[in-house]
């Protein structure tokens, strides 16, 4: 068994982590957020529902009952 071991780093505080990620804040770049565009009615095609599910669907209330 070898006497060496890695050396502890250091510990460090949370207000030292904070400050850090502060620093670091400006540097990552957030993407734009882009809306899907809206797909035409006649292109959905195919979309098949077994009667049961129909019914469990048609069975529930509407949102907000």
């Amino acid at each position: 068994m070898s006497k060496h071991t890695a050396p502890r780093e250091p510990e460090e505080s949370l207000a030292a982590l904070r400050g850090d990620c502060a620093r670091m804040a400006p540097h990552w770049a957030v993407p734009a957020k882009t809306a899907p565009a809206p797909v035409k009615p006649s292109r959905i095609h195919g979309v098949t529902v077994p009667p049961a599910s129909a019914r469990l669907v048609d069975g529930m209330s509407a949102f907000g009952d």
